[in-house]
C-alpha cells in the first residue's frame, strides 16, 4: 500500500512539474494570446538575404515573421519559384471593423494588399517582407499549393548588391582616409595635440558614418530615388 502511494505521489509530482514548465513557456512567450495565420508568398527571383525569422512588417510595424523558405516547381510556367511561408499575428491589428486575415483575406487582396521584399540591414544585406496596399498593382497568384492561403507579391526590386553599388562609398572612404591620416600622425606624434587631433578626426568620421546609416534606415527609398533638396526638386 505504501509503495502504491509513493508511486501515485511520484506521478502527481512529475505531472505538476510538467504543467508548471508548460505554463511558463506559454505565458512567458505570450503564445496563449496570439492569433496567427500562416500564408505563402511566391517570388520568381532571387531572395538572397531573406531567411527564416526575418520580420514581416506592415507600414513599418512588425506583424509577424518568416517561418520557412523553399523552392517549388511551377508546371504551368516550367519555372522554379521561391515559396516564403509567413506567420502573421492578427492581434497586431487592433480596432478593425472586420476580421483581418483568414478566411477574409481575399477582401484585403482586392483592396490592394501586396507583399514585397525590402532591405532590413544595409550593412549585412538582410531582407524582410513588407506589406502595404497597392491597388494599382495586379494581384498575381500562382495557386500552386493548398497547404497555405496565398498572398500576392510585387516584382522583386533591384538586387541588394546592385543597390549597394549605388551607396556613396567614396564619401565614406574619404572619412576613413582622414582617420588613417590621423593614426599616421599619431605614429609621428607631436605629443598631446597630435593625439587630440586624431581623436577628433576619428569621432568626426564615425559620426558621419552613423548619420549616413541612420538616414538609410529611415529613408531606404533614397537609394533608388536619390536624396531630394529642401525645395523637393
Amino acid at each position: 500500500m505504501r509503495r502504491a502511494n509513493k508511486t501515485t505521489i511520484g506521478i502527481f509530482v512529475v505531472g505538476a512539474v510538467v504543467l508548471f514548465v508548460a505554463a511558463i513557456l506559454v505565458f512567458g512567450s505570450g503564445g496563449l494570446f496570439k492569433q496567427s495565420d500562416k500564408y505563402v508568398v511566391f517570388f520568381d527571383g532571387s531572395v538572397k538575404g531573406l531567411s527564416a525569422g526575418a520580420p514581416v512588417i506592415f507600414r513599418g510595424v512588425r506583424i509577424g515573421s518568416v517561418k520557412d523558405i523553399y523552392l517549388l516547381y511551377d508546371p504551368n510556367t516550367k519555372d522554379v519559384l521561391i515559396s516564403v511561408i509567413i506567420d502573421v499575428e492578427l492581434s497586431r491589428v487592433q480596432g478593425a471593423p472586420e476580421k483581418m486575415g483568414y478566411p477574409e483575406y481575399g477582401t484585403l487582396i482586392k483592396r490592394g494588399l501586396r507583399a514585397r521584399l525590402e532591405v532590413q540591414n544595409f550593412i549585412t544585406g538582410q531582407l524582410m517582407l513588407a506589406f502595404d496596399f497597392h491597388p494599382d498593382k495586379p494581384a498575381i497568384l500562382h495557386n500552386l499549393t493548398n497547404q497555405y492561403p496565398e498572398l500576392p507579391a510585387l516584382p522583386i526590386s533591384p538586387d541588394i548588391f546592385e543597390i549597394m553599388d549605388d551607396l556613396p562609398i567614396k564619401e565614406i572612404s574619404v572619412n576613413l582616409e582622414k582617420t588613417t591620416a590621423g593614426i599616421s600622425k599619431l605614429v609621428n606624434s607631436e605629443g598631446f595635440y597630435g593625439i587630440k587631433n586624431m581623436i577628433q578626426e576619428m569621432a568626426q568620421a564615425a559620426r558621419s558614418i552613423r548619420l549616413f546609416l541612420e538616414y538609410l534606415e529611415q529613408h531606404p527609398e533614397a537609394l533608388l530615388k536619390g536624396k531630394t533638396n529642401p525645395k523637393g526638386e
